[in-house]
């Protein structure tokens, strides 16, 4: 699998495809609603992207940026075929990819410069406080942290954040997060918690990480998001996600479709045995009125974007 997030513009998301998948996604654009391709690294980084246009009959406009507006470049090619070898070399960062084509420069203008923010001291620390554990969690995405950043001190009559300063600040931020967690080792803990999910998935319990902002929420969608032949499902919602990540251990809620408790606590039992076998461990007396706890747990997960 290649380690990347492709976007399309009918709004698919494809998270680490395979070479042929990619080729396939190359090979399939061109009609309406469906022209182009954005690929970013996992985890995404600023300013560091291949993508490709090409609408049915014509040529194929192929673009690589790697970093500041001067390393910005493009190409045009007649067929997929070299999009398709050059976007993989690209994505297996294969020394000398770029060379099988001669690009050209993409002029995109002087970069902006964004000012300062405008915030007192405490302020300040606030909204990083709040950056820093939305990317604790793990699930946002660069663009996501920005509206995090832009909205979280906004008031009913004042927008101290500009969206250029948000994103400069999201970015600051989510680079100082890859950084560190180039430093971990090893399956982490939200890994072995995927793992496990996924287990649960395929065993017939409908299973979401992060899903909605509540538990409130939650049971009201969770129905929607199951297989028609579901038994059952678990969940945590992005408060729990909050939580883990402060060192609290994770909230996962559970039950079954057909609303009996004996349902809940066969449900329950499956995942804690799922929890087990990938060495997370739980705390759940068995009551299907109470929630499982997975704790001690270590929340380091790796962020995607």
């Amino acid at each position: 699998m290649l380690d990347i997030v492709v976007k399309t513009e009918n709004q698919e998301r494809h998270v680490r495809v395979s070479a042929d998948a990619l080729a396939g996604l190359v090979r399939r654009i061109g009609e309406d609603g469906d022209r182009f391709l954005v690929v970013q690294r996992i985890p995404d980084l600023p300013d560091d992207f291949a993508q490709v246009w090409h609408a049915t009959g014509g040529d194929y406009t192929l673009e690589y940026r790697d970093g500041s507006a001067d390393r910005h470049f493009q190409v045009m090619v007649d067929g997929p075929e070299d999009v398709i070898a050059a976007m993989t070399g690209w994505a297996r960062r294969e020394a000398g990819w770029h060379e099988l084509l001669t690009w050209s420069p993409l002029e995109t203008g002087p970069a902006q410069k964004v000012p300062p923010l405008d915030l007192t001291e405490d302020r300040r620390r606030e909204l990083e406080g709040r950056v820093r554990e939305v990317l604790a969690g793990g699930y946002v995405s660069r663009a996501q942290l920005a509206e995090v950043a832009e909205d979280y001190l906004v008031t009913k009559d004042h927008r101290p954040v500009s969206r250029e300063q948000a994103t400069a600040l999201a970015d600051r931020l989510w680079l100082e997060r890859v950084a560190e967690q180039a430093t971990w080792r090893g399956e982490t803990d939200p890994e072995r918690l995927t793992r496990a999910f996924t287990a649960l998935q395929e065993a017939g319990i409908t299973s979401r990480e992060n899903f909605t902002c509540c538990r409130g929420c939650g049971r009201s969608e969770i129905g929607a998001e199951g297989e028609p032949d579901a038994r059952g499902f678990v969940y945590f919602h992005t408060q729990c996600t909050d939580s883990a990540a402060a060192g609290h251990g994770l909230t996962l809620l559970y039950g079954g479709f057909d609303g009996f408790p004996e349902t809940t606590a066969a449900i329950g039992q499956e995942v804690v045995a799922a929890l087990d076998a990938v060495g997370l461990p739980t705390e759940w007396d068995g009551d299907p009125d109470q929630v499982i706890t997975v704790t001690p747990m270590d929340w380091r997960r790796r962020l995607v974007g």
